[in-house]
């Protein structure tokens, strides 16, 4: 057998016999085998990655709205960043994301480098560097006051509320646990600053709403807040029944009134709020996640106790937003999109959990009323390894790969076309939170 120039390359020895010819076929079969897999892997259909390269890249460029964040003064001793502080819990399993020299940390730490020589430079121009850092336009900031440095137009303020619908002898309700201890007592000293800034000391319900409720909402107005946060999930369960006010006022004689009793009266000013903020313009803010902490009601936080609250014809002027995206209950959330005045924002999701998670959710949700869902990355000084501006850059990260991934699946499905992603990728991180508020 002679072998031409150009021919097959002589992989194995040619042939002596018919043992060997028999060995040369098996052998040539193999080698032609291994070449054509070989073969196969250059040049066939290669794994598609995860996010379209075009589309992450418009997903970059966007200036987001934060719906929700804690951001914190360039002050050491500020401690209005949160009405009910987190470190002033019992001890708990933390997630991951939180536990000192967790991989998350360690990146977003690497974005911030020489935090301290930064802080002094910039001065009270930090806050509004760090959104620079992170690619956002403007941060809602749920402070019990704003400050230096952190004011509009990079800064909007959301105000905290839980105070006023804990009017009485919190004692009983502070006995459950240490975390409601410690909670109880941080609103009580919020509802002295609010009564005392009103100049109440006591009275009826009446002069109490006049006096103190609706004042303090108009004042928190007049200086910016667009916007309520309840931290109510973290102090009780999120449903708020409708109560007659002749039963409201019954209770309100009582110093120290029965847990059934109180809640009566709780959700009395609850709707009573909602119903002022909805005539004044203002959001209210809900938190509907599993909280922190060992003691926090998961059940209690489920976001389909809100739904009698969606559905009362005399709050449809109101506008909800259920920060936190309700998780675990992801799909529970979803399903009350459909209400008018009810919205979502995906903080704290984005920080806890993997992009990959956080895109199953966003395409479920983006598939569904794409025009209610909100960014958000509940930036919070949590730690000094994992500040407020080491947080929200981890969550800002997260979101949008997340975002992109969930609109990648969507192309690549056809449920979308490349213009429409692109339209959704801005709702998500800018225009929804835009339309809301009317920035």
């Amino acid at each position: 057998m002679v072998r031409r120039a150009g021919s097959w390359p002589a992989l194995v020895p040619l042939a002596q016999n018919d043992h060997d010819l028999e060995l040369f076929h098996m052998k040539s079969h193999s080698a032609f085998l291994c070449v054509a897999a070989l073969y196969l892997t250059a040049c066939g259909p290669q794994p598609q990655p995860a996010i379209d390269p075009q589309l992450a890249a418009d997903i970059a460029q966007i200036k987001a709205i934060d719906n929700h964040a804690h951001p914190a003064l360039n002050n050491p001793t500020d401690r209005e960043f949160d009405a009910l502080p987190v470190d002033n819990m019992e001890a708990a399993s933390d997630p991951v994301v939180f536990r000192p020299g967790s991989p998350q940390a360690k990146e977003a730490a690497r974005h911030f480098p020489n935090k301290a020589a930064t802080r002094k430079e910039k001065g009270d121009g930090y806050p509004a560097w760090v959104l620079d850092q992170l690619g956002i336009e403007t941060m809602l900031a749920n402070r019990v006051a704003m400050g230096p440095g952190i004011q509009p137009p990079r800064f909007r303020w959301v105000s905290y509320v839980d105070a006023l619908i804990f009017p009485l002898d919190n004692s009983h309700l502070a006995s459950r646990n240490s975390d409601r201890k410690a909670f109880f007592a941080l609103e009580d000293k919020l509802r002295a600053r609010y009564w005392s800034e009103a100049g109440f000391t006591a009275g009826n319900l009446a002069d109490y709403l006049s006096k103190v409720v609706t004042p303090t909402l108009e004042k928190q107005k007049q200086g910016g807040a667009v916007a309520v946060k309840f931290e109510a999930a973290y102090l009780r369960t999120l449903a708020f029944d409708a109560v007659d006010r002749a039963v409201a006022e019954k209770v309100w004689t009582q110093h120290s009134p029965s847990d059934a009793d109180y809640k009566q009266l709780q959700d009395f000013l609850f709707h009573y709020v909602a119903t002022e903020c909805g005539r004044l313009g203002m959001a209210v803010h809900l938190h509907t996640e599993a909280g922190a902490g060992g003691y926090f009601d998961v059940a209690g936080a489920n976001p389909l106790n809100l739904e009698p609250l969606f559905d009362d014809p005399s709050l449809r002027k109101t506008k909800f937003v259920m920060v936190h995206g309700g998780w675990p209950f992801v799909h529970e959330i979803g399903a009350l999109l459909t209400k008018p005045n009810a919205y979502l924002d995906i903080s704290s999701q984005d920080l806890l959990l993997p992009a990959s998670v956080l895109a199953t959710t966003l395409h479920e949700w983006l598939s569904y009323v794409p025009e209610k869902v909100l960014f958000g990355t509940d930036g919070y000084p949590y730690s000094d390894e994992m500040g407020w501006e080491e947080a929200a850059w981890l969550a800002s990260k997260t979101a949008r790969e997340a975002l992109g991934r969930a609109l990648t699946d969507m192309l690549r499905a056809g449920e979308i076309t490349p213009d429409r992603a692109r339209q959704l990728a801005r709702m998500v991180l800018h225009d929804n939170a835009k339309t809301l508020y009317g920035f």
